[in-house]
């Protein structure tokens, strides 16, 4: 008999422990766009809210202010009829003087609470956000936000913007040898938004920033296709149709050494006063590898390994020498660019081949 009613109390446990907490997607609002910055010690959040209309999809800006961003959803939930669920964010925005004054506690944060998914994105934004958010609202998109759009490889990704996670920022903020660029938005004047380059991330601050053209590189670097990026010369303009990248390293007498080779399949769309294949090809291997180089005195100033290179040499250099990667070994490195250009294709145009 005991051992029946213990069966049936088992029973009822197993039915009962269910989904207890789970509340109704109806009584759910979803964000899919963050905005934060700063006012003072506190940070100021802008939750974009996808609302169904008649007939498109519409979105209102839920703003508040808090300690955490988790008592700012707390704040939000009191004065809402429904729960917030940060899971479906998409893309972050926060501010670019918080950006300077640095990201670390707040990625930390998302990281730990996973109240937010580490594969969202976040850029950093040149414009108010006040003015930025006033202004997103008033636009319609299928998802609910056109900055998904702008984002989203399948839309209006082009490949000179970066495209960096949350989970990528935090592995940088926590690593010796690897940092990252992030996308740098402001808001434009006929466009909804003007992509100006990429924040540099050091260590969780902004360090410095890199135009759309250098961006182009470092995605080449980072494994993204380049494909459709049009490149105008002074007698010609052509299209990336892919990329490669093939590496070479050495550690030798305390010092890195590196060899990169990065060759590009371009087709040719434009030309003027008929040029050459080859004059054509010497011209855009001088133009990719003066930023290249420019790109990398550049990071090497800023101390900021946004190609981690450093990656190459962690079985070489001891783990307690690995933390002066950035202030010594990468400022020493000795690096042998190559820049490869093949015409795959010349469209129409019957050019001569010397």
């Amino acid at each position: 008999m005991i051992i029946r009613k213990g069966s049936f109390i088992c029973c009822l446990l197993i039915l009962l422990s269910g989904c207890w907490d789970n509340k109704d997607i109806n009584h759910r609002l979803m964000p899919v766009v963050l905005g934060i910055t700063g006012e003072g010690d506190q940070y100021k959040a802008y939750l974009q809210v996808p609302r169904p209309e008649s007939d498109e999809m519409g979105s209102q800006v839920i703003i508040e202010e808090g300690h955490t961003i988790n008592q700012i959803v707390n704040k939000i939930s009191v004065n809402m009829e429904s729960s917030i669920d940060l899971l479906h964010i998409k893309v972050i925005i926060v501010d670019k003087e918080l950006a300077e004054k640095g990201l670390s506690d707040l990625i930390t944060g998302f990281m730990r609470s996973r109240d937010i998914s580490s594969k969202a994105l976040i850029a950093v934004s040149e414009s108010n956000l006040d003015d930025l958010f006033s202004k997103i609202s008033h636009y319609k998109a299928p998802e609910g936000s056109i900055l998904l759009d702008y984002f989203e490889k399948n839309a209006g990704w082009e490949p000179q913007i970066a495209l960096t996670r949350i989970w990528q920022v935090y592995r940088s903020i926590h690593s010796y040898t690897r940092d990252v660029a992030i996308p740098l938005v402001g808001m434009g004047d006929t466009t909804f938004l003007n992509h100006t380059g990429s924040a540099v991330i050091k260590n969780g601050k902004m360090v410095g920033r890199i135009s759309s053209d250098e961006t182009l590189l470092y995605n080449a670097f980072s494994g993204h296709s380049t494909n459709g990026k049009i490149e105008v010369l002074d007698d010609a303009s052509v299209m990336i149709l892919g990329n490669q990248l093939m590496t070479k390293n050495k550690f030798e007498n305390d010092k890195p050494y590196l060899t990169t080779n990065i060759s590009f399949k371009v087709m040719i769309l434009e030309t003027k006063n008929n040029p050459s294949a080859e004059k054509i090809k010497k011209e855009l291997d001088k133009l990719l590898m003066g930023r290249l180089e420019g790109l990398l005195e550049k990071s090497q100033k800023n101390k900021a390994d946004i190609f981690g290179m450093g990656q190459y040499f962690r079985k070489e250099i001891p783990r307690d020498k690995l933390k002066n990667w950035r202030s010594n070994y990468y400022l020493a490195l000795k690096l042998d660019l190559n820049v490869e250009v093949d015409i795959q294709n010349a469209g129409n145009l019957k050019i001569p081949s010397k």
